[in-house]
């Protein structure tokens, strides 16, 4: 497809609203969330060692800024509503675009909205004890009150978003620079590997990186919404890094604040290595504090997320390859209020059908690889394809960063793929679903053109 103007789709009714600032902070907002505190326990089961445990966050930190580099430059080239569902439209097939837009919707997206509802019922449940049943209605709740915010407009939502971001990096860095001051840790963790802990094989350390790639996932959330950005030929890619490397700094600060707290023989199988630390650190009174600490940051980062999601399936409808009235924009919020609700009732269905959900998907990181790979390759395609197109931004150490960027991915999808075949295998199979899919919304589309 080539338009008219290249910053917009010609089908697309949504508002540049979101400044540098409000992008910046929703890349953060999506990255920061949950993972940060309950994936270390899973981390330090497969790392022994405080030192790779910190190369770990360092190279997934690396991995995503290289996945950021291509997504930069295919951003600024298509500033559109979709993200990777443009790109790989634009670069190889329309049903190559929509294969990954179907799963990054259906299963990514909507899957993460309900994983972090569920995990912001458990964190509350923390708080006040309730019943399954509660918890359950608790995520339903929240999952259709935050709809409604991101329903009624993208300003309210970009507000929520910055008040409560801002607030996360605050309370995140106070905890850190607190650690060594009034904390009762010690930095011979930092020398000592886990006693008893496996050796360190390389297997260890590529499965160590689901869990580090899952706590990043997020960082690309911009691209999704680079129709609702102001001047977003410059504004993407500011906000991709700056929000990417803010979230790398804070990710290897309180790593290194827990490691401070804990030893990785007490941090192994922890469900909550961020409240354990704060009780190591600061006493048992601090366990109601971080509590609320981590229901503030669940919410904060399913609003990020609801806010994105939809921007999917809104790309896909205005080609007409999605259910019919999914492109349509609210008269007055100027919101693609359809493709919220749609969204909102997917995660619904999949609460009430299986009740909870596992807070580190490994399905999701298996996809978001998948995904972010094929970004890269659409990159080189593209850089073939369309050699005279205007690029605001050219991807640093192309063609060899991407290649590396694409070589290791591949070696962490190999190790998903034999670590945790169940899900990569869920994965692959939501993929070839999109195909008898776009199959039927084409067919739809021919008919009614």
């Amino acid at each position: 497809m080539t338009d008219a103007d290249p910053d917009r789709h010609p089908g697309d009714r949504l508002v540049r609203q979101l400044g540098l600032t409000d992008a910046t902070l929703l890349c953060v907002a999506s990255v920061i969330g949950s993972g940060i505190f309950l994936t270390p326990g899973s981390i330090a089961e497969r790392i022994p060692d405080p030192s790779w445990i910190l190369a770990a966050w360092a190279v997934g930190g690396l991995l995503s800024l290289a996945g950021a580099l291509a997504n930069a430059e295919l951003g600024a080239m298509y500033p559109h509503a979709g993200g990777d569902y443009v790109y790989l439209r634009e670069a190889f097939h329309p049903g190559a675009g929509f294969v990954m837009g179907w799963l990054s919707f259906l299963a990514i997206f909507t899957g993460t909205v309900a994983t972090l509802a569920a995990g912001f019922a458990d964190a509350l449940a923390a708080l006040v004890p309730m019943s399954a049943g509660a918890r359950l209605g608790v995520a339903l709740g929240v999952t259709v009150a935050v709809s409604w915010l991101n329903y009624v407009g993208v300003r309210a939502s970009a507000r929520f978003n910055n008040v409560t971001t801002g607030l996360k990096v605050a309370a995140l860095a106070a905890f850190v620079v607190l650690a060594p001051v009034f904390g009762a840790g010690s930095f011979e963790n930092f020398v000592a590997p886990s006693a008893g802990g496996p050796a360190l094989p390389l297997v260890g350390f590529g499965l160590a990186l689901s869990p580090v790639l899952f706590s990043y996932l997020g960082w690309n959330s911009t691209v999704y919404v680079a129709s609702e950005i102001r001047d977003p030929r410059r504004n993407v890619p500011r906000s991709l890094f700056l929000g990417l490397v803010l979230c790398i700094v804070v990710y290897l600060a309180v790593n290194v604040a827990y490691l401070y707290a804990l030893p990785v023989a007490a941090m192994r199988g922890v469900e909550n290595v961020g409240e354990a630390a704060a009780r190591a650190l600061f006493g048992a009174g601090t366990g109601t504090i971080l509590a609320l600490f981590v229901v503030a940051s669940i919410l904060g980062t399913l609003n990020a997320t609801v806010l994105v999601g939809p921007r999917i399936a809104y790309a896909m409808a205005i080609d007409g390859r999605f259910f019919g009235g999914v492109d349509r924009v609210h008269e007055v919020y100027r919101t693609p209020h359809i493709a919220i609700l749609v969204q909102c009732a997917a995660a619904i269905v999949l609460l009430v059908v299986l009740q909870s959900f596992p807070r580190i998907l490994d399905f999701t990181t298996f996809g978001i690889v998948l995904a972010t790979m094929a970004d890269t390759v659409a990159l080189y395609a593209l850089r073939r394809r369309e050699p005279h197109r205007l690029r605001p931004y050219r991807a640093w150490g192309y063609p060899w960063v991407p290649a590396l960027y694409l070589v290791a991915n591949a070696a962490i999808a190999a190790v998903m793929l034999a670590g945790n075949p169940r899900e990569s295998g869920i994965c692959l199979a939501v993929i070839a679903s999109g195909i008898p899919a776009y199959v039927l919304f084409s067919r739809r589309a021919g008919r009614s053109a």
